[in-house]
């Protein structure tokens, strides 16, 4: 009686790429692609006068540190609160930023 004995040597790699179905070159593409997220640094303003002298051709709105949100002018919190700023809106959006929908009319 002959018995067979096969090692497994393709580790914990090896079982991602067996369970979602994705080659072994596949994995290690993943693992080494993660890419870390950087916040970029924002130019904040107290009055938003001085936001638009920073970025002429972009909308100023206030950002919320606190809530991560950012409002537009007419909304009911913008400009209100201790713990916000006034920044370009494009410069929010790509720091992480997201438009509350809160008080859109």
């Amino acid at each position: 009686m002959r018995v067979k004995i096969v090692a497994n040597s393709t580790g914990r790699r090896g079982q991602l790429a067996a369970r979602f179905g994705i080659g072994l070159p596949a994995t290690i593409v993943l693992f080494c692609s993660a890419q870390q997220t950087v916040a970029l640094p924002l130019t904040s303003f107290r009055y938003d006068a001085q936001a638009q002298r920073h970025c002429p051709g972009d909308t100023v709105v206030w950002l919320d540190f606190r809530r991560g949100r950012y409002y537009l002018k007419g909304q009911s919190r913008y400009g209100r609160g201790l713990d916000g700023s006034f920044v370009c809106r494009n410069e929010a959006r790509d720091s992480g930023y997201r438009r509350s929908l809160l008080g859109l009319r």
